[in-house]
């Protein structure tokens, strides 16, 4: 029991440094940057492309057609 107490005490500050890291990479962060007109239009474009396939079973087609869709248009996903 104390080796595990000493482990999870040990490891507490990278957990943090993980979550603290995670927070800034996520959308949310980005926010404030303007986006391209031409990468609205491909966002909107893509996301209506790959809407037709919702359903669990075509999961990977809807990436596929996303991403491909995206790549078309110079734009990163």
């Amino acid at each position: 029991m104390t080796t595990l107490n000493k482990y999870l005490t040990a490891s507490a500050p990278a957990l943090a440094l993980g979550l603290a890291l995670a927070a800034l990479a996520s959308p949310s962060f980005a926010a404030d940057q303007p986006m391209s007109a031409a990468r609205e239009q491909a966002l909107r474009e893509c996301s209506t492309g790959a809407s037709k396939y919702q359903s669990g079973t075509w999961q990977s087609t809807q990436l596929h057609t996303y991403r491909s869709c995206m790549m078309q248009h110079g734009e990163p996903e």
